[in-house]
């Protein structure tokens, strides 16, 4: 047993850089793990900076003077923080407020849906099936209300935090996209001078990570926006409400459509039942689907990271267990930034042999 772990050491950990880039990590993750909360408008601002950041090399690259670069963008960024926290949030949050008073009445028509299905499909589906799926949802109802409600109360003293919060991150965005060289020479001062490993990983993850996040975003905006304008149109109630759902849907790949699907559906036909306006809403839907999947997604995600569907899945599955909302929006990053690590660590294995 000595002898084996002592054979894996030698193999993977022969390299200084590797054993301090490894205790890195472990700072890291620890730190995450236990002060993860208090550090959140920190890493918030860098993750927003690191965003801006492209828009500001846009602009050098026109030779516009870095300190107008910086001040066009961050107003950009001003104005848009500004928009969504006093106008679209306050709209989709009393559109939620609807949803949920009109939450009895969308259950009650859902299950007089359920119950003509084995009218329709008596070899597949029996009245018993039925019932007991009903009973199952309306105790996991029950649950999910309890749970709200418990939130509510609980997030009162929060209030305060949400406050903090929104006034740190742009400030600190402003002095990050600054500062950005200080920051990084200083930063770099920290690192071994001898850093090739580092280097290579943050390589790859820079011409990979930005495309990412930055395409993300983007397409979490277009979606929505065409969601909204399309919903409008057909008159779809909670038009404002379905479309930041649709727009959120694209972060979590392959589950989040499937999961927005249920309730633009029972939204439209409870509004319209079996009718031609169903039928329209949901062929809109699905055209908005088609195009996200194969005109938008390719367009912007050409040049970003190749994973494996299954890779895909997993890392949306574990990261969203452990960190929620934010695991799922940077599941892809961070299963990139694994791959990245297993492409660039050092392994004797595969080390050339010396020259004679």
């Amino acid at each position: 047993m000595r002898q084996l772990l002592r054979s894996f050491f030698d193999r993977y950990f022969h390299d200084e850089e590797a054993i301090i880039f490894s205790i890195l990590l472990a700072i890291g993750l620890i730190v995450l793990a236990t002060m993860g909360s208090f550090l959140a408008p920190l890493l918030a601002a860098v993750v927003t900076a690191y965003l801006l950041q492209g828009l500001v090399n846009t602009l050098l690259r026109y030779s516009v003077p870095y300190m107008v670069a910086v001040t066009i963008v961050y107003v950009v960024f001003i104005s848009l923080f500004v928009a969504i926290l006093l106008f679209l949030l306050p709209q989709a949050w009393g559109q939620l407020g609807r949803f949920i008073n009109d939450l009895p009445r969308l259950i009650s028509e859902g299950q007089e849906l359920l119950l003509h299905l084995p009218e329709s499909y008596p070899s597949l589906i029996s009245e018993q099936q039925i019932q007991d799926l009903i009973n199952t949802i309306r105790g996991d109802l029950a649950v999910f209300g309890q749970m709200v409600v418990s939130y509510s109360i609980s997030s009162i003293p929060r209030i305060f935090d949400w406050l903090v919060f929104l006034i740190l991150v742009p400030v600190l965005v402003f002095f990050m996209l600054k500062d950005k060289h200080l920051l990084v020479r200083w930063i770099s001062n920290l690192l071994p001078h001898n850093r090739p490993l580092m280097l290579q990983i943050w390589k790859e993850m820079d011409e990979q990570l930005a495309n990412y996040i930055r395409g993300k975003v983007l397409e979490v905006i277009i979606v929505g926006l065409c969601s909204y304008l399309t919903f409008f149109v057909l008159g779809v109630n909670y038009a404002l409400l379905l479309s930041v759902l649709v727009g959120l849907s694209v972060i979590v790949p392959f589950i989040g459509v499937a999961v927005v699907t249920l309730p633009v559906m029972l939204v439209a036909y409870v509004q319209w039942g079996f009718g031609g306006e169903f039928y329209t809403v949901v062929l809109a839907y699905g055209v908005i689907q088609l195009l996200d999947a194969n005109v938008l997604v390719p367009v912007i995600f050409s040049e970003t990271v190749n994973l494996h569907p299954v890779a895909i899945v997993s890392a949306v599955l574990v990261f969203g267990g452990i960190w929620g909302l934010a695991g799922v929006f940077f599941a892809i990053p961070l299963a990139t930034f694994i791959k990245a690590i297993i492409n660039a660590w050092p392994d004797t294995a595969h080390k050339p042999p010396p020259q004679g």
